[in-house]
């Protein structure tokens, strides 16, 4: 499924009205707020990040500095959140389409426990989809689960112009 977005999120009052009661916006609603990482002040990405998680799962200290770790490894945060828009590509040094779409699929595993839902994310700079698992809350929203984003930040290839490889 393709979520097409017609501007990045700057701020948690532009996701007050995304529809949580689907799975696929919330995932690629990560995507676009991943964008806003800024490395010295992850004050607002954190806000953001806060409010897909849902308020039940308060992001901790240490998760907040594991974010920065993946983040800062190999200077990856300038270019990871726009590598799962669609058209993006170490090629083009990660310029996405406009307007930004993300793919957001699912697999014969993704529905294995009810109330939970991992979907797949796919990166222009990855060889493999990367999984986001989400729950659905009693208020009838779907959350970001735990952690499960963590995968979404590994490491993928450099653009271009950035690698001395290429």
């Amino acid at each position: 499924m393709i979520i097409k977005f017609d501007k990045l999120y700057t701020n948690k009052n532009d996701l007050l009205n995304i529809d949580r009661t689907n799975p696929f916006n919330v995932a690629a609603s990560f995507i676009n707020i991943l964008v806003s990482y800024d490395i010295n002040n992850d004050n607002n990405f954190i806000e953001m990040l806060q409010f897909l998680v849902g308020e039940y799962q308060p992001i901790s200290a240490l998760m907040r500095q594991n974010i920065k770790d993946r983040m800062r490894q190999n200077s990856k945060y300038p270019f990871i959140g726009k590598s799962y828009f669609v058209g993006a590509t170490p090629i083009n040094d990660y310029t996405p389409n406009i307007p930004y779409e993300v793919e957001v699929s699912e697999n014969d595993y993704s529905k294995v426990e009810d109330g939970y839902i991992r979907l797949l994310l796919k990166s222009g700079g990855a060889d493999n989809l990367r999984p986001i698992t989400l729950r659905l809350a009693k208020d009838g929203n779907y959350y970001i689960w735990s952690d499960s984003f963590m995968g979404i930040l590994s490491d993928i290839r450099q653009p271009e112009s950035t690698n001395p490889w290429a």
